[in-house]
């Protein structure tokens, strides 16, 4: 099966213009989102196809493509081909965790703890491969005691992570405290990452919620607005724009438009879904008075998502 799924991509090549010659264009296009990153890749994976950096390009294109199924075939056989490969194994670890959720639970019980064992081979062979010990992190929160979850755990690894890399330090500490229930120290703590390092996308995101949740709407707008200008393809900062008008009842017509625009764009992996963007779009057009306008956004939402309970109670009250 595998070997058929990489016949299939190297065939695809001749489908579409090459989009980029080398690995770092390729990977910017993936790192933008960009719907053309896996017409970059093709050419690159059929003129090496044992390449495990351009592999692991392959494995990131399928994930954004949602192929969960597909990415982890790939990126076993990779880790297969390349055993010394850290980012191959780093990868293998996001691909088990993309896929997790599609299996049944008896599956699940016996992938967890690859997931694990991915992002900790990662590391060995690379200690300072920060997103996979950042994923170890996350793997420790997440996961349940059984199959390998502990807090502790994942407050070792982000200990480590403040010694080599302080602003990724902050964050995973932030996320350690969440997850213990300590919600203005994890607050402090993602505002000093996002301090450090203002232009990394999750610290971005978890600095502008913490300013939503305490209300402080000068602050989570400047932070989206900024990125969006910056970063006119990152969805995730045009949904928060446009959340954050709605939940204020400020700047109504900057959080419209910021919410038109994150649903003409290409969904990807770990973005909310359109219902709730056509929810919050919902909320802003109410605060604005446009009852018609907002009507057909709950609908919309409703279309989606007939069970969505939010966006049933905001018609009721129209």
């Amino acid at each position: 099966m595998r070997r058929a799924l990489l016949a299939l991509l190297l065939l695809s090549v001749t489908a579409a213009p090459v989009a980029a010659s080398t690995v770092a264009e390729a990977e910017a296009l993936l790192k933008a989102r960009d719907p053309r990153a896996a017409v970059a890749v093709a050419p690159l994976l059929a003129a090496d196809p044992r390449d495990p950096a351009v592999r692991v390009l392959q494995t990131r294109a399928l994930l954004q493509q949602r192929k969960a199924k597909d990415a982890l075939e790939f990126a076993e056989e990779t880790v297969e081909l390349s055993p010394g490969h850290a980012p191959a194994h780093y990868w293998l670890g996001n691909a088990y965790g993309a896929r997790i959720g599609q299996v049944g639970m008896l599956s699940q019980a016996s992938m967890a703890p690859k997931i694990r064992a991915s992002f900790q081979r990662a590391i060995e062979l690379d200690p300072n491969l920060h997103d996979a010990r950042t994923g170890l992190v996350e793997f420790y929160l997440q996961a349940p005691g059984i199959v390998g979850g502990s807090v502790d755990e994942a407050r070792k690894q982000a200990d480590e992570l403040m010694r080599r890399d302080p602003p990724r330090g902050h964050y995973a500490r932030a996320r350690v405290l969440a997850k213990e229930g300590k919600e203005a120290q994890a607050g402090q703590a993602y505002l000093a990452a996002h301090a450090a390092r203002p232009q990394q996308a999750e610290f971005r995101m978890a600095a502008g919620m913490v300013h939503q949740q305490s209300g402080d709407w000068d602050k989570a707008f400047a932070i989206f607005e900024t990125w969006t200008r910056e970063e006119p393809k990152a969805a995730g900062a045009w949904y928060q724009l446009g959340r954050a008008a709605a939940l204020s009842g400020q700047r109504l017509e900057l959080g419209a438009e910021a919410l038109r625009r994150f649903l003409a764009l290409p969904a990807a992996v770990g973005d909310p879904e359109p219902k709730h963007a056509w929810y919050r779009l919902g909320q802003v057009l109410v605060h604005a008075g446009d009852k018609a306008g907002a009507r057909a956004a709950f609908q919309q939402a409703l279309k989606a998502d007939p069970k969505f309970a939010e966006p049933k109670a905001e018609l009721a009250k129209l």
